[in-house]
Formats: structure tokens, sequence, C-alpha cells
């Protein structure tokens, strides 16, 4: 008898990708990945057009703060919402809300009008935005392929976001060196378009709202906190979530930096290098995806944590450009392993009715704590550098994470991993 090794081959694929053979989520994906490369062209595009117009580390830090604050300040009240409202008419409106934005910014770079002040209002605009969005993606899913699907279909979502990071700071120094700055927002604009339609063409998606949709916001909101307060499991990693955020993620806004002023690169490096983190998150993705059903998620968590610990240190340190796109690939790789594991692992432990609210305090806890991160390493990299800055950073998220792993038997066990 001949074993079939293409089937055991095949079945595991069908494993990764088993979320996919939902229409609305597959719309969803697909939406997604077209709209989030527009995101990263616009990201690549914005941090050079602030840097060329400023040339401060400062600006660059304090412009990400303003881009986070509203994530910090209208999560919680944006949680509540989704989980008392239509997902799908939310979504609606905080896609078309972003693609004008986008195609305001690329009117003013395109007429020489830009200021600093006007990307200043046009971010915090943004982010007042994603702000509303961040908590009712992450809820949206388990509306889209239910409990089972749940892991599977939270790796794929990482891995459509981070791939379109591949591609998209790639695309936009090929665009920003032939077509120009403005180019980036305008491509950006038409990328909503993407999301608007799939999310226009899905069937039968069920609204579940919470049950306890009576009583006031505060009130509400006193539930989820009460609920956090009494699980100390979530809390932790929630906890953890937010000193990533604070210590590690805001090197993005500082890429800038690194590929003009360190490594002496032009606008096409910067996308290569972001384009190296995001190959490295879509390895992370696709590990998480894969190991959805995995008892060891927990371990996961900490063996990636302590990789892209280590290897943000070594970014910071190096000088040759192809060692740090190598450093890149891991740091991506750990950042988004990580984060997308302990989402999975934070969505399967809370309850239905009450998931909407928990997820605006994990945005908190991710975007809503970075601006404090991007603030500091400003202020920071002002008075030393910026390569001090996250050596300094990533020492103490290693310390972070061993702190945790040695406490996990107390803090880290749960039901569903």
């Amino acid at each position: 008898m001949v074993k079939c090794g293409n089937c055991k081959k095949g079945r595991r694929q069908m494993k990764i990708f088993s979320s996919l053979e939902v229409k609305n989520f597959r719309l969803y994906w697909f939406g997604t990945i077209i709209s989030m490369v527009g995101n990263w062209i616009q990201i690549v595009a914005q941090g050079w057009l602030i840097y060329s117009l400023t040339k401060s580390e400062f600006l660059l830090g304090f412009i990400g703060f303003l881009a986070s604050i509203p994530v910090l300040v209208f999560s919680l009240p944006s949680g509540v919402i989704a989980d008392r409202k239509s997902k799908r008419y939310i979504l609606f409106i905080t896609q078309a809300v972003m693609m004008v934005l986008a195609l305001i910014m690329g009117l003013l770079v395109s007429t020489g009008a830009i200021k600093v002040w006007q990307i200043m209002v046009i971010v915090f605009l943004n982010g007042t935005a994603m702000a509303l969005d961040g908590p009712t993606r992450q809820s949206f899913i388990l509306e889209l392929v239910g409990a089972d699907n749940l892991p599977n279909a939270i790796g794929l979502n990482a891995t459509a976001f981070h791939g379109a990071r591949v591609i998209g700071p790639a695309a936009a120094g090929i665009i920003i060196g032939y077509l120009g700055l403005a180019a980036c927002f305008y491509i950006n604009a038409v990328s909503f378009l993407a999301t608007l339609i799939a999310l226009f063409a899905m069937k039968n998606v069920a609204g579940k709202h919470s049950a306890a949709s009576g009583g006031g916001i505060l009130d509400a909101l006193k539930e989820a906190f009460g609920y956090l307060v009494s699980n100390k499991n979530i809390m932790a990693l929630i906890i953890l979530v937010a000193v990533q955020s604070l210590i590690v993620m805001p090197y993005t806004n500082f890429m800038p930096v690194f590929a003009k002023e360190i490594l002496h690169s032009d606008a096409k490096g910067l996308g290569l290098l972001m384009s190296s983190a995001g190959l490295g998150a879509v390895l992370g993705a696709l590990t998480v995806a894969f190991l959805a059903r995995s008892k060891r998620r927990v371990m996961m968590v900490m063996y990636s944590y302590m990789v892209f610990s280590v290897f943000l240190i070594l970014f910071a340190l190096s000088k040759n450009f192809v060692f740090s796109q190598i450093c890149l690939v891991f740091i991506g790789w750990g950042t988004v392993t990580s984060l997308a594991t302990m989402n999975g692992i934070v969505q399967m432990n809370v309850p239905n009715e009450m998931r909407g609210r928990i997820m605006s305090i994990y945005m908190i806890s991710f975007a809503g704590v970075m601006p404090f991160g991007s603030l500091i390493a400003g202020i920071i990299s002002s008075f030393s550098s910026v390569q001090v800055t996250f050596v300094l950073f990533g020492t103490f998220s290693m310390i972070a994470c061993a702190g945790l792993y040695f406490k996990k038997e107390r803090y880290l066990k749960f039901r569903q991993v």
C-alpha cells in the first residue's frame, strides 16, 4: 500500500487556510489585503514626508503619538458600540472616513500646500476612525467564521495585514521615486474601495450584539473591567501586549532615521527595510494559523517575545543594511507571532457578550499605549540617539518577558489554549 504523502500535505494546507472556505470571511480577507497594501504605502510615504519636512526625530515620535492617542481616548466607548451595533455598518463608516482623509492628504501634497500642522490634524482624525475600527474588526471575525475557526481566522487575518506590509513599503519606495509622494496617498484612498465592496457583498452576516445592551456606557465598561480584575490570566496577557507596544513597536516610526542617518539609504531603502519586517510578520502570522490548535501557545508567546527583543537590540546596533534586514525579519516574526497568539487566546477565553469591550481594552493596550512609547523614544533619541533608545527598549522587553516566564504557572493558565 502506497502512503499518500501529498494527501497529508494537502490536509495540512487545508488546515492553514480552512477559514477561507467561509465566503464572507474570504471577501473580508481579500478586501483587507488590498486595503492594507494601500495603508502601508501611506505609512511609508507619511514618515518620509514628515522627516523630509522637519528633519526632526522628536516630531516623528510626536506625530506617531498623535496618531494613536485617539485609540487611548475613544476605544473603550467604541467597544461598547461594537457590542451593541452592526459591526459591518460600523466598518463601512470608518473605512469611508479614512478613504476621504487619504484623499485630502494627497491633494495637499500634490498642490504643495502641505504643512506639518495639517499632517497632525489628519493623523489625529485618522486615529479617531481607527479607534472605532479596531475593536470592531477584532470582534467581527467571530461573526464571520464562528468559534471553531476563530484561531485560524485570526492567524490568516494577521497574514493578510502583514502580507500587505511586505508589498506596501517596497511599492511605496518605487512609487515615491517615480510618481512622487502624493501618488501614495491617492493609491491608499482608492484601496479602501476593496474593503467597502467586500462589506457590501457579504450575505447573511448576523449582527450579534451584547445581551446586556441596556444601561449606559459607563455601566457596560464597569462590567468589562470587573471581569478583567477577576481574571488575572487575561489581564496578564493584556499587560504583556502593553509592554510590547510601549517599548518595541515604536521602532516603526523611527525607520526613516535608521534608513537615512544610520544606514545611509533613500526612500527605496526605507521600503526594503519595512518590507523585511513585513516578511517576518507574514511568516509569524502563518505560524499562528498553522498552530491554531496547539496546546503550547503560551510557550510560543514566550519564545517569540524573546526573539523580537533580542533582534531589536541587534538591529539598533547594526550599521550594515543586509544584516539590518535579517534582524527585521526576526523582529517581524516575533512581534506578530506573539501578538496574534495572545489575541487568539484572549478571544477564545472571554464571553461572547463582552468580546467587543474586552477587545477595546486589548486595543488600548496595543495601539493606545504605543504613542507614549513613540513620545518617550523621541525624547530619549533627541538627547542621545535612536540606537541607544532601542537598545534600552529591547533590554527592558527581555527583562519583562523573563519575569513573566517564571510566573507563567500563576498568570498564564488558560482553558482553551
